[in-house]
């Protein structure tokens, strides 16, 4: 079962896609949003997350208090199922809130590289969450595209198998630490000051 840790709408179960997904695990996603609420980097933050599937993690955001929130998702069925979803969190952030305007939810069924050829940034909070057979070289272009629609204090997260190798960072995107939960990695980057230098290695826990 998957479902809201905290915020507005915790505890709202979501559902989740049959097939052609891999939820992040509640064990993850609480030591991703509890870092990100010790960064303060969730009020009012404009929000990508990229291969979304159920939307866990960007609709999460939305109920912790993330202002705009964009779920991408190329499959049809999940795309629907992000919907689904976003209309429940956004029922559940209103009857919590009723004189609040509540984050503002969108869905984007397209692929990550056709959307990001469009996207308007700036964002202040990026999920990158692919199937973990996606190649590396296509992870790298769509690092590279999403480069300069950071906000300069954007926080990135991306999640992928422990046996895959470190992204290959681009320029205006540097890692800063790895987080290692089983089979599951999470790579933690933000904007680089300094793009034309070469990409400092990521720290591991």
């Amino acid at each position: 079962m998957t479902r809201i840790i905290a915020g507005s709408a915790g505890s709202l179960t979501l559902q989740v896609p049959r097939s052609g997904t891999r939820p992040t695990s509640d064990r993850v996603r609480e030591a991703i949003f509890s870092a990100l609420e010790a960064r303060d980097a969730l009020d009012d933050a404009r929000v990508l997350d990229l291969y979304a599937g159920s939307g866990a993690l960007g609709l999460e955001a939305a109920s912790r208090g993330a202002s705009d929130v964009v779920l991408v998702e190329r499959a049809k069925p999940a795309a629907e199922i992000c919907r689904r979803n976003a209309d429940a969190v956004a029922r559940a952030i209103r009857r919590g809130a009723p004189h609040g305007s509540g984050p503002r939810v969108r869905i984007a069924a397209q692929s990550v590289s056709a959307y990001l050829e469009h996207a308007v940034g700036p964002f202040d909070l990026v999920f990158i969450d692919p199937p973990y057979d996606l190649g590396e070289r296509e992870l790298a272009r769509e690092l590279a595209a999403l480069a300069p629609l950071l906000h300069p204090e954007a926080v990135v997260v991306v999640e992928r198998s422990s046996r895959s190798p470190e992204p290959s960072w681009p320029a205006g995107i540097a890692p800063e630490r790895r987080r290692d939960y089983g089979e599951t990695t999470l790579w933690w980057a933000s904007p680089d000051e300094q793009p034309d230098q070469p990409a400092r290695p990521s720290q591991p826990e």
